[in-house]
């Protein structure tokens, strides 16, 4: 059974960077799409970004238009973790950030997630 668990969420200021990491324990995620959604209050949960199997190396990847040029999400295979690292933070991004896992791309981007981690909270406030 895969364990996803997120860390590197905190507080920043508007305009600060911070870097998420996904770390998956109990298996190995190469042949695993990944893909980092979140979630604000009230609001429905979106995708932010989505990166192809270790084993597909020029799969494609994803953004959400709304953090395309500002996020960039890479993989460490040797450490099995899945990186966010996301610039130039708005307070609107303010959310629980969460990281999911699954065979297939393009269902993982829909939100059709066979794992899931618990989520880091992220918030940008002065």
């Amino acid at each position: 059974q895969v364990q996803l668990v997120e860390s590197g969420g905190g507080l920043v200021q508007p305009g600060g960077s911070l870097r998420l990491s996904c770390t998956a324990s109990g298996g190995s995620t190469d042949n695993y799409a990944i893909a980092w959604f979140r979630q604000a209050p009230g609001k429905e949960r979106e995708e932010v970004s989505c990166i192809s199997s270790a084993s597909r190396r020029d799969g494609p990847i994803h953004y959400a238009d709304s953090v395309k040029g500002r996020f960039t999400i890479s993989r460490d295979n040797a450490k099995d973790t899945v990186y966010l690292q996301m610039n130039s933070l708005k307070p609107e991004e303010t959310a629980v950030y969460y990281c999911a896992a699954d065979e297939t791309y393009y269902g993982l981007q829909l939100g059709g997630a066979t794992y899931w981690g618990q989520g880091t909270q992220v918030t940008v406030s002065s």
